[in-house]
């Protein structure tokens, strides 16, 4: 049985902090299985949150000085969670922090030098999975796919509740199919900041609150909406599009939040039905911090047909799912296999992203 031990670590848009995940992986019969034997978030302090949030207006020289400092701040915070796990990792695969994400342009940037990083942990370290993935004329750049083929359960629906949007996951034609179904908990962490909360505890304060017709249907003729996957959302389509939306509505936050919660729901729910086999029971698996908001999950059984049936899955994977994926990717790449598909991103062909690093 082959097995790779690889840490795994992701920076998320919402600016929360960096998850570190220290994943042991096994293939087995072709199959692939996973154990995320430790893990560790680590919150952003002020000035850290504040760097990386103002990247995108630096100058080309500031940016590169910035990207060289959170590549050694990431192998800082990496090597002190070795040192108090007391574990010995193969390989680090980092997926580095967006500032800027125009995969139909053609570009996508993920700062944090992978050479900065191998050299402080003094470990070989893959990052730039998605500078790689734009290559052959992708518009799409979602790495999901992979987290369902290391999972063991036959689930046909996975939407995940990523800061900016909600990916689904299925199978279809004998594919993987992955794309943005629209916003998630971005849109509800910024509401929450208005009122000093950094995210809405179990969806109490959307529970509160009330619909907003005029809000609920500007929000649902969005053009994102009308269009056929592949397709992706990402930080700047946020402020683009939705954040006008929003804050043109002179409204109670919980309103605000329980209207948002509705329309996130509802959108599933058409997407899902898209795809749905009439009078068969369906599995549909939740993950990302999405799943962790009681009063959306309710919402979402209220809205989906009784003949699918929502899988929570435990705390950790939910927590550290986006690290898992990473650290996943870097075995694939290793492995030299496939791990972007152009089912996905609408690509020329399948590839193989990443670039490793050796420590100097």
């Amino acid at each position: 049985m082959k097995g790779y031990k690889i840490i795994g670590l992701m920076s998320g848009t919402s600016l929360d902090g960096l998850d570190i995940a220290f994943c042991h992986f096994k293939k087995e019969n072709e199959q692939w299985f996973f154990d995320i034997e430790a893990a560790k978030s680590i919150s952003y302090d002020q000035n850290m949150r504040e760097s990386l949030k103002n990247a995108v207006h630096l100058s080309a020289e500031q940016l590169l000085r910035l990207h060289n400092q959170y590549g050694k701040w990431l192998g800082e915070q990496t090597q002190l969670f070795i040192s108090e796990k007391k574990i010995n990792p193969q390989t680090i695969a980092s997926h580095g922090h967006t500032v800027f994400y125009q995969p139909q342009n053609g570009f996508t940037l993920q700062i944090g030098s992978g050479q900065h990083l191998s050299n402080v942990v003094q470990l070989p370290v893959i990052c730039d999975f998605p500078c790689g993935r734009c290559c052959f004329g992708r518009t799409r750049c979602t790495l999901s796919p992979h987290w369902r083929s290391t999972s063991v359960c036959r689930i046909r629906f996975l939407p995940e509740f990523w800061e900016v949007s909600v990916t689904f996951l299925l199978k279809r034609e004998g594919k993987r199919i992955a794309y943005d179904i629209g916003i998630a908990n971005m849109i509800l962490n910024h509401l929450c900041r208005k009122i000093g909360k950094n995210y809405d505890h179990n969806g109490n304060l959307a529970k509160n609150g009330k619909l907003l017709p005029t809000l609920l249907e500007r929000l649902n003729k969005l053009p994102y909406y009308q269009t056929d996957y592949p397709k992706s959302t990402g930080f700047e389509w946020f402020s683009k599009e939705i954040l006008p939306i929003v804050e043109s509505i002179d409204a109670k936050v919980e309103d605000l939040l329980y209207t948002a919660v509705h329309h996130i729901c509802g959108q599933i729910k058409i997407n899902v039905e898209k795809h749905l086999s009439p009078f068969k029971k369906q599995k549909l698996l939740i993950t990302g911090g999405g799943a962790l908001n009681t009063f959306l999950i309710e919402t979402l059984k209220e809205k989906l047909d009784k003949q699918i049936e929502i899988i929570v899955p435990e705390k950790q994977i939910i927590e550290f799912k986006e690290a898992l994926i990473f650290a996943f990717m870097g075995v694939l790449r290793l492995e030299n296999q496939i791990n972007i598909l152009s089912s996905v991103t609408g690509a020329r062909k399948d590839s193989c992203g990443g670039i490793l690093f050796l420590p100097q």
